[in-house]
Formats: C-alpha cells, structure tokens, sequence
C-alpha cells in the first residue's frame, strides 16, 4: 500500500526553488517516487512512498531543502 502526500507552496521564488531542489529530485530516494512541477509562483512536490516512514523521510527532506533555499534567498 502507497502512502502519499502533495506540498504546495505559493511563492515568487518558485522557479529558483524549483530549480534548486530539481536536482534531489532527479536522485533515487529509495522506496519513494518524487514529482516537482513548477508554475508562474506555484511549487508542487508530489511523493509516493511504500511506506509511511518512507514517505516521512521525504517529506522532511524536501522540507529542509526549500527551507534551505528560502533563508539563502533572505540573505541575498
């Protein structure tokens, strides 16, 4: 059984954000599938896990990413 779950995060940064965190995207995360579309100022991150602790650990990965990036974008 999948476990799922969607961030959206509406933002003017989001094609940087996007951009930033696209690579992690584009790594294996095992046992979790990870989709990121990026629109005018809308981040979407779509993840499917084959387990809840699978799905956690995402979730809490790309939360730190984008937070990451936000702070730098403060600074700068």
């Amino acid at each position: 059984m999948n476990s799922d779950a969607e961030i959206r995060i509406d933002t003017p940064n989001a094609g940087i954000i996007c951009k930033s965190i696209g690579v992690e995207g584009k790594r294996s995360i095992p046992r979790t599938e990870v989709n990121i579309d990026c629109s005018d100022d809308n981040l979407t991150i779509r993840i499917s896990a084959s387990d809840i602790n699978a799905l956690r650990a995402a979730i809490n990965s790309y939360m730190r990413w984008i937070n990451l990036v936000m702070e730098l974008l403060e600074m700068v």
